[in-house]
C-alpha cells in the first residue's frame, strides 16, 4: 500500500511517495506533475542493469521521450568533471526548461543529478528516485545537492527541490549489505535528534546490519518515520538558517574522516557513525548528557556493525585542520550538534581544538 508524505514548502512543494513494489508505475506517478516531454535518467551502471529498464519502459509507455546517462558509482565520481559528462549528454539530447532529469540510484547518483538540474539552463525539473537506504531516508529529501571539492564534501552545490520522491522499498533488496549498514546509520541518526520511538524500535530490534534480518514492518516504519523526521526539519527550515542544521549530527567529524580518507575507503554511512559516537563523547565531556545515551547509542552502532572509531592512520592535527573547512565553520568556530537526550539535540561553537583531543583522538 502506498504512502505518501507531502513536503510543504512555500516556494516548491512537492511529494514522499513510498510505494511498494511500485517501480514500474512510476509515470503515473509523474503524470500529475506537468513535466515536458523529454526525461533524461541518470544513474550509474549497477543500479542500471537492476532497474534502468523498468523505469525507462514505464517511462516510455507513457509517451515520454526518454534518455539515459550512466555515471560510474562512487563518490569519487561526484566532480565537476561528471556534471560536465552530464552537461554534454543534456545539449545533445536538447534538454530544455521543462525537461526533466531523473535520478536512479543512491546519494551520490541523487546529489549530482541534482545539481545537475538546478544549473543546466538555470533549472529544469528534477525527480528523485532513490535505490539505497541512504538515499531513500535522507539524500532524496530536503533539495541539498552538490559535488564534492578535493578539499572536502559537497563543497559545491546547490538547494534545489525535486518535484517528487519516488520509493520503491523492494529495491533494497539487491543493495550491498554495507551499503544497507550506511543507511541505517542516517537512521540511527533520526532516532538520536528526533523521533525517540524510532529508537526504541531500533533497540527492540535484534540485528540491524542486514536487510534479511529485519521484519517487513519494521523496515517500512524505519522508511517512513525517516522520511517523515527529515520532512518535518526541511519544511521548517530549507535552506539550514537554523533548525536544519540537526541534521548534520555526526557529519562534522564524519566529513573530515571522509575526506581524509580518501571518499570511498569508509563511506558516508560509516563516517556518520564513527561521528554520532564522537559527538555523544563530546556531549558528555561537556555534561550536556549523561554516560547513557552515549551506551545506547553505540549499542546500535554495533548492532548493526557500523564502525565507532576513527581510523588509527588519521593525523590528530589533519583532522583538526579538516574540521576548520567544514561548510558549517562560522566566524572561525567548528559547530557541532550534540546530543542532550534521546530525541533531542542542541547546536553549540563550544567545541575547541583542546576538548576534540581530550575526548575524541
Amino acid at each position: 500500500m502506498a504512502t505518501t508524505i507531502p513536503v510543504p514548502l512555500p516556494q516548491s512543494p512537492y511529494q514522499v511517495q513510498i510505494a511498494p513494489g511500485g517501480l514500474a508505475e512510476i509515470a503515473s506517478h509523474l503524470a500529475p506533475l506537468g513535466l515536458g516531454q523529454k526525461i533524461m535518467v541518470v544513474s550509474n551502471p549497477e543500479i542500471y542493469d537492476h532497474y534502468g529498464e523498468v523505469v525507462i519502459q514505464a517511462l516510455q509507455r507513457a509517451g515520454y521521450e526518454v534518455f539515459q546517462h550512466l555515471i560510474p558509482a562512487g563518490e569519487t565520481h561526484k566532480t565537476l568533471a561528471s556534471i560536465n559528462e552530464l552537461y554534454d549528454v543534456a545539449f545533445q539530447a536538447n534538454l530544455e526548461r521543462n525537461s526533466t532529469l531523473l535520478a536512479l540510484g543512491g546519494g551520490v547518483i541523487g546529489d549530482m543529478t541534482g545539481f545537475g538540474a538546478a544549473t543546466w539552463l538555470r533549472g529544469i525539473n528534477f525527480v528523485q528516485v532513490p535505490t539505497s537506504l541512504l538515499a531513500m531516508v535522507d539524500a532524496s529529501i530536503g533539495g541539498k545537492t552538490g559535488v564534492n571539492h578535493p578539499q572536502g564534501k559537497n563543497l559545491i552545490g546547490a538547494f534545489y527541490q525535486p518535484r517528487l520522491v519516488y520509493i520503491d522499498p523492494t529495491v533494497l533488496k539487491t543493495l550491498p549489505e554495507r551499503e544497507f549498514r550506511a543507511g541505517m546509520a542516517e537512521v540511527i541518526k533520526y532516532g538520536v535528534i528526533w523521533d525517540p520511538e524510532l529508537f526504541t524500535a531500533l533497540e527492540e530490534a535484534n540485528d540491524l546490519s542486514s536487510i534479511d534480518h529485519l521484519a517487513p514492518a519494521l523496515l517500512t516504519q524505519i522508511i517512513q518515520r525517516s522520511c517523515q523526521a527529515k520532512v518535518d526539519v526541511v519544511s521548517q527550515d530549507e535552506k539550514e538558517a537554523g533548525l536544519r542544521a540537526i541534521l548534520n549530527y555526526g557529519h562534522t567529524v564524519g566529513h573530515g574522516v571522509e575526506s581524509l580518507t580518501g571518499y570511498g575507503v569508509i563511506n558516508h554511512g560509516e563516517a556518520v557513525a564513527i561521528g554520532m559516537e564522537a559527538a555523544a563523547k563530546i556531549a558528555h565531556y561537556l555534561e550536556l548528557c549523561d554516560q547513557d545515551l552515549g551506551d545506547r547509542q553505540r549499542q546500535l552502532l554495533l548492532k548493526t556493525k557500523l564502525p565507532t572509531e576513527i581510523p588509527p592512520s588519521l593525523a590528530v592535527e589533519d583532522l583538526l585542520a579538516s574540521l576548520l573547512h567544514d561548510k558549517k565553520v562560522k566566524a572561525g568556530k567548528v559547530r557541532f550538534i550534540l546530543p542532550t537526550a534521546i530525541g533531542q539535540v542542541i547546536m553549540s561553537d563550544a567545541v575547541t581544538g583542546e576538548v576534540i583531543k581530550a575526548t575524541v583522538l
